[in-house]
């Protein structure tokens, strides 16, 4: 089975090259991939997979039946495979072939290399069906980079049932990993992420009599020093957290304080009753300092994605069955990643794993990171994503 896939990969891999250009030159925002979708439908129907479309509106759902022993369809044992289909509001900067067609939108994530592969998959299992036993599930999944997440949507709408995977395998592109490299870390892997929107009102005015004021810059100012010891002095030491602010407005000028500031931030951690109990604190030391300081304060959180946790022991497994695939040398342990995604949401229902596809080619100068105007991938690393997925699904539906 093993150098069969490999064969097949080798096979397919100029065919999913083309899928992950034509994806990349035609991107669509979260929750608008209609286009992109319709695509994903047409290539599985080529291949002679008829998908479940419109799942949480612009998802898919496809379902790859092996055999059991005596020659029935299996739905005991079920692997479920996800790829993320939207692009980012960024306007792309590479001057290549397949350079993003709509203005101001791009594949700066690398959803279309995760489209393209489970596609690749989704030939090389279609043909070897008949020589695995069990169920793979394949999700298409749209809105991973805005919430409240397509991941949680199409939970919603039933992808973790009928039939209901045992567990959940994801993979993403990594740029700070040479292609031709895997990574992978048991456990806590990527943080929740919450939004954190505040408004301090006071009582603007001119700036040269702070007497007549209530001034909610400085108001402000106070709040976001303070909400840094909540992390400081009531985080668990052991759950790691960040918080950040990345947008203040103050809109007055140099002698005039305004009314109101606008402060926008994230907060983000690996722990769910630490989490919740972050912004309960958070939200109580804004509104205390703004109203003992004669202003107050609107502390509005919008409620993310969960922390991603891969399973111990289905990851040590897929380790093991990666190093099978690639060779030792070629499977790398990953760090914690205070980054989001939405993929978590599986990790909370299912055992899951979210391994990362190394995509760096530094004699090419493929170098950027993600969400970036230049982000790129060596597309080398297309025939690993879709041959080496398909291997980790085969092997786990044979331990199942």
């Amino acid at each position: 089975m093993l150098e069969s896939i490999k064969s097949l990969a080798r096979q397919y891999a100029a065919d999913i090259v083309q899928t992950r250009r034509h994806l990349h030159a035609h991107p669509e925002l979260s929750f608008h991939e209609r286009n992109t979708a319709r695509f994903v439908a047409d290539q599985l129907k080529a291949i002679g997979i008829t998908p479940q479309e419109g799942v949480a509106d612009t998802g898919l759902v496809a379902i790859i039946e092996g055999k059991t022993g005596n020659g029935s369809l299996s739905t005991s044992k079920v692997v479920g495979l996800r790829a993320d289909m939207d692009a980012l509001p960024i306007h792309e900067a590479n001057n290549v072939p397949y350079k993003s067609t709509v203005d101001g939108v791009m594949h700066a994530c690398g959803h279309d290399a995760h489209t393209a592969s489970l596609l690749g998959v989704a030939r090389i299992l279609h043909v070897l069906r008949d020589q695995f036993d069990g169920t793979v599930k394949l999700v298409f999944q749209p809105g991973e980079e805005k919430a409240p997440g397509g991941a949680s949507l199409m939970i919603k709408e039933g992808v973790l049932e009928n039939p209901a995977p045992v567990s959940m395998l994801g993979q993403h592109v990594a740029p700070n990993i040479p292609v031709g490299k895997i990574g992978f870390r048991e456990g806590m892997y990527m943080a929740s992420t919450d939004e954190l929107y505040l408004t301090v009102r006071g009582k603007g005015g001119h700036a040269a009599m702070p007497d007549n004021l209530v001034d909610p810059v400085l108001i402000a100012s106070h709040i976001i020093v303070a909400l840094q010891q909540v992390i400081s002095r009531n985080r668990p030491p052991a759950s790691p957290s960040v918080l950040s602010f990345g947008r203040f407005i103050a809109d007055g000028v140099t002698n005039v304080i305004p009314n109101e500031v606008n402060i926008e931030g994230t907060f983000r951690c690996m722990n769910e009753e630490w989490r919740a109990e972050g912004k309960r604190r958070m939200v109580k030391l804004a509104e205390g300092i703004a109203e003992a300081m004669g202003g107050s304060c609107e502390f509005r959180i919008v409620h993310g994605y969960p922390y991603l946790k891969n399973h111990p022991e289905l990851t040590r497994r897929v380790r093991a069955q990666a190093v099978e695939y690639m060779g030792a040398e070629n499977v790398v342990d990953l760090d914690l990643w205070m980054a989001g995604e939405d993929f978590a949401f599986y990790s909370q229902v299912v055992d899951s794993c979210f391994y990362r596809l190394g995509t760096r080619n530094e004699a090419r100068g493929i170098v950027s990171g993600v969400h970036t105007p230049t982000f790129d991938i060596d597309e080398a690393a297309l025939e690993t994503g879709a041959g080496l997925m398909s291997w980790l699904a085969v092997q786990e539906l044979q331990l199942m």
